[in-house]
């Protein structure tokens, strides 16, 4: 597979202005060597102030780049300056890559014996490796788990450590709201705790091992639970329910008892403790309760999972609001075990989309994912969940057509949706979707970026699609557009639009003043006079000694446009009564004598 050429657009998208240009430089000083295409991954080392190289792994399809990953410590989001000069040295400088075989093709040129060899001597040099290859081992072999292999826990674990850091979280908490904390001190905390307890079998392997843990897990709950519970009566004098505790630990003991197997004699203890935990905590257990009762041997439920019962059948009866929730759970259960049927099944009675189109993606049946996803998408999310399984499969061109269906909704992943799928488009040379995909994101989010990406694009077709992105700047009033908008309308000398921007809250937006004002000034230099003096004489008629640098400010762009108009000696005359009225403020005057006003 041919690395596919990244426009420049796309960089730009992902990387900031400083790696952008830094990225620039290190491709135009040759810093990236020893390229290396095995397959669909690149890597690349790429030298800059370390002895060291830096490491760039690029993972990619015919769409474009899917993941990028650097060893650097850079962190500031988006591709760091060795990722962006890889990605242009790969473009530009194509016969700078080395193509080597996959490790399947490796391997391919080994018999059995030799690759026999090959592990030897592999776990020789590191021996940790071992513990990786007896894992894998069972896993493929299904087999039972290796002496050496982890074994299930014999002695029942000890779960008072796990109740007293409850205790002391809350306790802690407490201390921290009677010294006036205004936010909440415990919530992380307990939901780190909680999560511990939901993962705790998830990772285990074989099913003596996970039986192990899932009671350990039970275990772990209660004591996190009573703990809270004997707090609680503190706790309520200081406004009751933690936010989003009680349902965190509704969802996770719903998800221990559907992972657990509980004899009748648990059960009645389990429910008994629940409803009295629903009543002392004021909580909301019901999902959980519904667990105990259905377990896996609900009749309904059976039916379901079976296949014999549909969705018109399931939702003639009105059902309790945890519903949908529940059904999540076990569909991560039944997905944890391999139950792909049961899966399928329980998602398209149980109305959820995106996960019964995904999974009918994952397991090749992409045919009727495609054919269902024209009928029953209707989120943003479930078109994006779909697109992105379909892609990571390889069905490229079938992922960019249920893109195309997501760009007509809304929500709040749009914008994310329509970048991903118009970068999709312009890796296919889908260049229509691409831009219809890029207006889509424009209009939710526009930026002066995505303008310039849409003109590149639209070529010859610019000047049809430019008064459409115009309209649809003038429309949008989201807090971060004003940028967009200044950057856009001062690029096309569309002055007055400019003006209208920053004349609504030129308050909070200095900056963006200045930058209009500056750009305009032989223009509408009437409208930088009276703004400019409006604002600075706000600021000295309020004796706002602070913000005399401000004012300072303004009175550069005022005199600059009196210079500009020809006017130098109303200028002057503003000075001379600026200088009456304020002669006595020794900072203002200092400030006024330094910038020459």
């Amino acid at each position: 597979m041919q690395f596919p050429s990244i426009s420049e657009g796309v960089i730009r998208h992902n990387s900031t202005e400083n790696s952008l240009s830094r990225g620039k430089e290190y491709d135009r000083m040759g810093s990236v060597v020893d390229v290396v295409q095995r397959g669909a991954i690149l890597q690349a080392e790429v030298e800059g102030t370390e002895v060291k190289p830096y490491r760039v792994t690029l993972e990619f399809d015919a769409g474009g780049i899917t993941d990028a990953r650097c060893t650097c410590p850079y962190e500031y989001g988006g591709w760091c300056k060795h990722i962006v000069a890889t990605v242009l040295t790969c473009d530009r400088q194509p016969d700078k890559i080395e193509a080597r075989p996959t490790l399947v093709q490796l391997l391919d040129r080994l018999n059995p014996v030799q690759t026999q060899r090959l592990v030897q001597e592999l776990v020789a040099e590191q021996p940790e490796l071992i513990e990786l290859v007896d894992r894998q081992v069972h896993l493929m072999t299904n087999s039972k788990p290796a002496t050496a292999a982890r074994k299930p826990r014999q002695s029942p674990i000890d779960v008072t450590p796990f109740r007293r850091q409850v205790r002391h979280i809350l306790r802690e908490g407490i201390r921290e709201l009677e010294y006036g904390c205004e936010h909440d001190p415990f919530g992380e905390a307990l939901s780190e705790l909680i999560d511990r307890a939901r993962s705790f079998s998830q990772n285990e392997d074989g099913e003596s091992a996970r039986c192990s843990a899932d009671t350990a897990r039970v275990a772990i709950l209660e004591a996190i639970t009573q703990g809270y519970a004997e707090e609680w009566d503190e706790l309520n004098e200081y406004g009751g329910e933690i936010y989003g505790i009680n349902q965190e630990l509704n969802e996770a003991w719903s998800e221990a008892i559907l992972s657990t197997d509980i004899d009748e004699a648990q059960a009645v203890d389990l429910q008994a403790m629940l409803e009295a935990w629903q009543d002392e905590l004021q909580a909301d257990f019901s999902m959980s309760l519904a667990a105990l009762e259905q377990g896996w041997n609900d009749p309904t439920l059976l039916e379901i999972l079976a296949g014999t019962l549909s969705e018109a059948e399931f939702w003639i009866e009105e059902r309790p609001d945890f519903t949908t929730d529940l059904a999540l759970i076990r569909l991560q259960i039944l997905d944890r075990q391999d139950r792909d049927a049961e899966y399928l099944n329980l998602a398209r009675v149980a109305g959820l989309t995106e996960q019964y189109l995904t999974r009918l993606a994952e397991s090749g049946d992409v045919e009727t994912a495609i054919a269902l996803a024209e009928t029953e998408l209707s989120t943003v999310q479930e078109a994006f969940a779909l697109a992105t399984t379909l892609r990571e499969s390889n069905h490229l061109a079938e992922a960019l057509e249920v893109a195309k269906l997501g760009l007509a909704f809304s929500g709040y992943e749009l914008y994310n949706f329509a970048i991903w799928t118009g970068e999709l488009a312009e890796g296919l040379n889908q260049d229509a979707t691409a831009i219809e995909a890029y207006e889509t994101a424009f209009s939710s989010q526009p930026s002066f970026d995505l303008y310039q990406r849409l003109q590149t694009l639209a070529g010859k077709n610019w000047k049809r699609l430019q008064p459409k992105l115009l309209q649809a700047l003038r429309r949008a009033d989201s807090w971060n557009s004003e940028a967009a908008k200044v950057d856009i309308f001062l690029h096309e000398e569309l002055w007055d639009d400019a003006i209208s921007t920053v004349n609504k809250r030129y308050i909070y937006n200095v900056g963006l003043a200045y930058r209009v004002m500056d750009a305009v000034i032989a223009h509408q230099p009437d409208w930088v006079i009276e703004t400019a003096i409006q604002n600075a004489d706000e600021i000295m008629n309020a004796g706002k000694s602070e913000k005399y640098n401000t004012a300072i400010e303004w009175l550069k762009r005022a005199k600059a446009a009196y210079v500009e108009s020809d006017r130098q000696s109303e200028w002057q005359t503003y000075r001379r009564d600026l200088v009456l009225a304020h002669g006595k403020k020794r900072k203002l005057m200092a400030l006024l004598d330094t910038a020459k006003l």
